[in-house]
């Protein structure tokens, strides 16, 4: 199987860029993850105990493999503070072969 076709982004919002950049850490010397981008600074609006909610929130962007996915996904809500974190999983259809390979041998 190509890179390409194991490759998926995760996205996961946190309540401060300072827990995003923890969590991504934390992922990325686990093995979980190849790689955290962040994105310190997103407004988010949501349904939430029965009402819009609108809150200042941070992105992180992980890089990983559908093999590694389950354990990613535990790991961040073991980790997470939130009651209920967001952790949602896209299919990468391509990209720069390289890189790929380079998800797949960094999550080993």
């Amino acid at each position: 199987m190509s890179g390409g076709e194991e490759a998926l982004v995760v996205f996961v919002t946190s309540p401060s860029a300072e827990k995003a950049l923890e969590l991504g850490r934390t992922l990325v010397e686990e093995r979980l993850a190849a790689c955290a981008s962040l994105l310190p600074a997103i407004r988010s609006v949501y349904w939430w105990e029965g009402k819009v909610q609108e809150e200042g929130e941070a992105l992180v962007l992980l890089k990983t493999t559908r093999a590694r996915f389950g354990a990613l996904r535990d790991r961040v809500l073991t980790l997470h503070p939130y009651q209920v974190p967001e952790v949602v999983a896209v299919e990468v259809a391509a990209g720069n072969p390289a890189y790929l390979e380079w998800i797949v041998g960094e999550t080993r």
